[in-house]
């Protein structure tokens, strides 16, 4: 709201459709620094918004939107003065997932609704409710999670959420409006369905649609969704007791669909597809297929754009990175399922002892959350039978032990280029163009020599958020002076680019920022890059900006062979418990498209 009046733009939409005499939105706003209506930005403002006209109806001092009881006490106040047979609540801002919650005030520090608060604002009112409310949804991002479904089950009988980012636009408070006013006799079930298609088509009309994803979930159905996920998870982890199950079953669940962003270059948030890692484990557990069809019950709707067409409608929590020592705590406080929490213990400490489960006893103590915010350098759990080397015929290469591979999940690549005056090294980012022979234990470089860069051969650091028959690919760039990112997808089919837009990735306070933004022409864009100083042999890191660049209308990304001239590459080997072992980097030469290696 603060920086481009969404909020306002979504309560107008309320306005021009609430004409009709049975259609009423009530609105609390807050937590922004300054409003583009009439809400004031250090009070909260509650709104009546019926008949095409908006009303101040209270005004109460300042609170904080992340906190409980401005929650309860919004939801108290209209409860009562605005008794209703049929009530929908609709949580609208900056979405985090399980672990972060929503509704950040940045008038607060970014506080923000964990679930755990949420559940407390509403069972506080829970006896001012006919029944339940008809709906309970998050016109935010991230939402759309097993975690977040099971803690509104007592109080909904629907939960509406997205699993992905949300564009600016958010939901059509017009459409919705036309629902009720054409249908008074709607029910949440037909409203959840008119909800979920009129964003989907508002994020096709704003060519936002490629990622875009929401879904209606029946809430009476979590009880047997989250049974069958425990038995799931049960076998599950039983599986991993037998250490050389645990590589297998972290590598084919790091191949699920994630959302939001899970790279380097954007941050983690750590939410992945219920049904992607359901099918993963299906190997290990004979409940898989019960689980999932346990989930198709429970979804009864949903939207997807082509990126995410096979996605199920909710996430899980899964730890693809570790972010801080809360992170954990959080999840053990909403986890739907003892084995699967079980499950993620494990993984978290494997990852806090540098890859080694030695000690390790099932006992979820979490005393290790502090070491997990500690914990830096090179994996323990990689180790070589032949070391990192360019052999005779000039192919970088190393073989792993039989543990060492046991505890890999992947191997990919990073590209370096050297700046003019060869003082820096700049990072332009990771390929997965690595040859690997899993069975021996032995990975070779395989890159050809082809980067995406700007028109004018400026090289980007790019950096892979998914790959399927096409690449998700993620870059930092600065546009018209602030820092972002930009994503792009790249179809090998038909060698062709499609920009997605803009994305500023997640805070440092897990705050997950909306989409929507696109490059425009007579945009200033610049590239960012990870840099190294020469003369301290590439152990300080810093940030480095390329030249600016004016886009202009027809430009995208480029995709061509790199220019002549040396680099440098050297390998990342990803452990299963989230750690990484990087290689000693190597130089490399292109010259008129032959690629040749050499020791650093």
């Amino acid at each position: 709201e603060s920086e481009y009046g969404l909020a306002s733009e979504n309560m107008q939409e309320m306005i021009e459709e609430s004409a009709a005499a049975n259609v009423r939105f009530v609105v609390e706003t807050g937590g922004a620094a300054s409003w583009s209506n009439e809400a004031a930005a250090y009070e909260l403002d509650r709104f009546e918004i019926a008949g095409g006209v908006s009303t101040v109806v209270e005004r109460q001092p300042f609170g904080n939107m992340g906190d409980s009881g401005t929650l309860a006490d919004f939801l108290r106040w209209g409860l009562t003065k605005y008794s209703s047979a049929h009530t929908g609540l609709v949580l609208w801002n900056h979405g985090g997932g399980s672990i972060n919650g929503v509704c950040f005030d940045e008038l607060s520090g970014s506080d923000s609704l964990s679930l755990r608060k949420i559940d407390f604002a509403l069972s506080s009112v829970r006896d001012l409710l006919p029944g339940k409310f008809d709906f309970i949804g998050f016109d935010a991002c991230l939402m759309g999670t097993l975690e977040t479904a099971a803690m509104l089950a007592p109080y909904a009988n629907y939960m509406i959420g997205s699993q992905e980012i949300e564009p600016g636009s958010g939901w059509d408070y017009s459409e919705i409006g036309n629902c009720l006013a054409a249908n008074p006799e709607a029910d949440a079930l037909m409203l959840g369905k008119a909800i979920c298609d009129s964003y989907y088509e508002d994020c096709v009309k704003n060519e936002d649609a490629a990622s875009a994803t929401l879904a209606l979930t029946d809430l009476s159905k979590m009880d047997a969704l989250c049974t069958a996920f425990e038995l799931y998870a049960e076998h599950l982890y039983d599986a991993t007791e037998n250490e050389a199950n645990f590589a297998p079953i972290a590598r084919s669940i790091h191949s699920a669909e994630s959302f939001g962003s899970n790279n380097r270059s954007e941050g983690y948030t750590n939410m992945v597809d219920l049904g992607g890692l359901i099918a993963a484990g299906s190997a290990w557990s004979e409940n898989a297929a019960s689980a999932l069809e346990a989930l198709e019950d429970a979804v009864v709707y949903k939207v997807q754009g082509p990126i995410h067409r096979e996605s199920s409608g909710l996430s899980v929590y899964y730890p693809l990175s570790i972010q801080g020592s809360m992170e954990l705590s959080i999840f053990r406080d909403v986890c739907v399922s003892t084995h699967y929490l079980a499950l993620v213990d494990k993984i978290a400490y494997g990852f806090a002892n540098g890859g080694s489960l030695e000690g390790y006893r099932d006992n979820l103590s979490w005393n290790y959350d502090a070491m997990v915010t500690d914990y830096s350098g090179q994996s323990t759990a990689i180790t070589f039978l032949q070391e990192p080397a360019v052999d005779e015929y000039g192919t970088y290469f190393f073989v792993l032990t039989e543990q060492g591979l046991q505890n890999t999940l992947s191997v990919d690549a990073t590209v370096y280029l050297l700046s003019e005056d060869e003082e820096d090294i700049l990072s332009i980012g990771y390929t997965s163009d690595v040859l690997a022979d899993w069975d021996a234990g032995l990975i070779q470089d395989d890159f050809d020599g082809y980067w995406f860069s700007l028109p004018d051969g400026q090289n980007l650091s790019v950096c892979l958020v998914d790959e399927e028959d096409y690449s998700v690919y993620t870059s930092p760039v600065t546009v018209n002076g602030e820092e972002t990112n930009l994503r792009f997808i790249w179809y090998y089919d038909s060698a062709r680019i499609q920009l997605i837009g803009l994305w500023d990735g997640v805070d440092d306070n897990g705050i997950a920022d909306r989409s929507g933004d696109s490059l425009n022409s007579g945009d200033c864009i610049v590239p960012r890059y990870e840099a190294f100083s020469q003369e301290t042999g590439g152990k300080t890191g810093y940030d480095y900006a390329g030249v600016n660049y004016i886009w202009k209308e027809g430009d995208t990304v480029e995709f061509d062979l790199l220019a002549d001239g040396f680099y440098l590459y050297s390998f990342t080997i990803n452990d299963i418990f989230g750690g990484s072992y990087v290689t000693d980097a190597v130089y490399f030469y292109i010259a008129q498209g032959y690629i040749g290696y050499s020791a650093a």
